[in-house]
């Protein structure tokens, strides 16, 4: 007979084995969601954002910055729908969070991320804290109204600044304690289901009507040496102070070294407990002008010193330009700018207006890894004249009309951009034919303003009406090399003219299929071919959404 401590002891025993066979399966299931966290990838000169372990395109879209409440985010998702976006942007306060001291309140944070999966949307958060718009204003009272345990930065005059300094670290220790209170948070309610994919820790930041802070404490610093790390980025072997080092650069380099610093700490504190990819982002300098840090945010991550936060700040994946200049000689330089140094494009905020949507193909057509528009909620507030004044449903149609070419293949053109040759172009201002030359093979004419078949200049045909919908600048195309002589193509309002390269001169060129298709689990399904009419006069992507699988011979 089984005494009773026998019993009780079997029937312990079964129930630990019980337990660890659970917890042994749970186990790859944890390694897994670990292993799948989302992060930035980087080969070849390419970068990639990976969620759930493949590379995924953020087709995104920024909400107002006061559309951060339970009550305004009704309003949000149907714009988020209305253009096709997978990504919604959207700050989170330190203010919000930790309104008294050491008092935590994660209820936004909670039904945001609860109506983000509702809506299948995945989510980018904006960290509002020393920094926003280069002000404190999103901090909590206790921080922004003592200035006496958070210093703000002293003018070159001796007067105060309306900005933090990034020299006290009592101002550093608060941030990075409510920060890091938010990973914590995070991953414990989304550690399993990454609905975030990437957090902004700080906000455009820098600081305007000062270079620099000229504080006692800032001054000390400044007098001292140069750290070896910047040193090394720069290529400086003889060391010295911030002045015998880098001249007229020296207050701007310092300032700029300080805050990416102060960022990085916050940063890497917050990636320790849940190491989501972070990005900062800028408010942008001149791009085509050479200005002083006088008359931008000296400090902030512009163009000019993207390598400076690239050594300060190794915990932060991407340097991100802001982008609301119109014209579209400014807009690709800053595109360009913001690919040097290795740095992954990401355009996280750019103008909600007509003609900033074609700029979505010169981002993709440089590798980007996503793009957002700022503004896209339905709350009734809107920043024209920096971006659009009409947002409805019929205002983001420039929108619309290019998610809806990239929406159901994200997946799969993320995928072919990180592996892939790609280019793209946007219509320019001049609204001129643009060339792309596609690796010396073969090239390509871009066209605007052509209907789907013919040429405008056919004058034996008498007058005939312009194409509608092209009162502003609205085309553009992106294309990747699949294979020597294979192309994937899309693009809007446009039309391509394909020919052969320096390195086939004399040949002619034919198309040997041109498919319009679409991806399912991965692979290309053919809808029709396109032939005769549709390919006489080059390719023309006027007409509904078009992917077209190209592939090209000589005769």
């Amino acid at each position: 007979m089984i005494s009773a401590h026998a019993k009780l002891t079997r029937r312990f025993l079964m129930g630990a084995c019980a337990s660890l066979i659970v917890v042994s399966s749970a186990m790859p299931a944890l390694a897994q969601a670990v292993k799948d966290l989302p992060r930035i990838e980087k080969k070849n000169g390419k970068a990639a954002l990976f969620v759930d372990g493949a590379p995924y395109l953020i087709l995104g879209a920024q909400a107002n910055n006061s559309s951060n409440y339970v009550s305004q985010l009704p309003k949000v998702w149907p714009g988020l729908k209305d253009i096709h976006a997978n990504t919604l942007e959207i700050p989170v306060a330190w203010e919000q969070i930790e309104p008294k001291e050491g008092q935590f309140d994660f209820s936004y944070v909670d039904e945001l991320v609860k109506q983000a999966r509702a809506n299948n949307v995945r989510l980018v958060l904006l960290w509002f804290g020393t920094w926003k718009n280069t002000s404190p204003n999103y901090t909590p009272d206790w921080v922004k109204l003592d200035n006496k345990r958070f210093p703000r930065i002293t003018k070159k005059d001796g007067t105060v600044s309306y900005c933090l300094s990034p020299m006290e670290r009592t101002t550093l220790e608060a941030d990075k304690k409510a920060f890091v209170a938010l990973m914590t948070h995070l991953k414990k309610i989304d550690g399993d289901q990454h609905t975030v994919i990437m957090i902004q820790p700080q906000n455009e930041s820098g600081t305007y009507g000062s270079v620099r802070d000229y504080s006692a404490k800032a001054e000390k610093v400044f007098a001292g040496q140069v750290p070896a790390a910047l040193l090394k980025k720069k290529g400086i072997t003889k060391g010295g102070t911030w002045s015998q080092v880098f001249g007229k650069y020296a207050d701007e380099y310092f300032h700029a070294w300080y805050i990416a610093s102060y960022i990085n700490e916050i940063a890497a504190a917050g990636r320790k407990v849940y190491d989501l990819p972070m990005f900062v982002n800028a408010a942008l300098r001149e791009p085509l002008v050479e200005v002083g840090p006088e008359t931008y945010s000296s400090g902030g991550p512009t163009h000019n010193v993207i390598d400076i936060y690239q050594a300060a700040a190794p915990a932060i994946d991407i340097i991100a330009p802001d982008i609301y200049k119109r014209n579209s000689a400014n807009y690709e330089a800053a595109l360009s700018h913001y690919t040097k140094h290795n740095n992954p494009l990401f355009v996280p905020e750019t103008g909600s207006d007509t003609e900033f949507a074609r700029y979505i193909f010169s981002v993709l057509g440089r590798g980007g890894i996503g793009f957002a528009p700022f503004g896209i909620d339905y709350t009734g507030y809107t920043n024209y004249p920096l971006g659009g004044k009409d947002i409805t449903y019929e205002g983001l149609k420039p929108f619309r009309e290019k998610y809806a070419l990239f929406a159901p293949m994200m997946r799969d053109w993320a995928k072919i951009a990180y592996e892939k040759p790609v280019w793209g172009v946007a219509e320019a201002d001049d609204r001129k034919p643009q060339s792309i030359d596609l690796g010396g093979k073969w090239k390509v004419d871009v066209m605007y303003g052509e209907w789907q078949f013919g040429l405008t200049e056919w004058t034996w045909l008498g007058k005939f009406d312009p194409v509608p919908g092209r009162e502003k600048p609205n085309g553009g195309i992106v294309i990747a090399q699949l294979s020597e002589d294979e192309f994937l193509v899309t693009g809007v309002h446009a039309r391509l003219n394909f020919g052969v390269g320096d390195k086939q001169k004399g040949k002619n060129l034919i198309f040997s299929a041109v498919e319009q298709g679409h991806f399912e689990n991965g692979k290309w399904v053919v809808d029709f071919v396109w032939n005769g009419d549709q390919t006489d006069y080059g390719l023309n992507l006027t007409g509904e959404p078009a992917i077209l699988k190209i592939k090209l011979a000589t005769y």
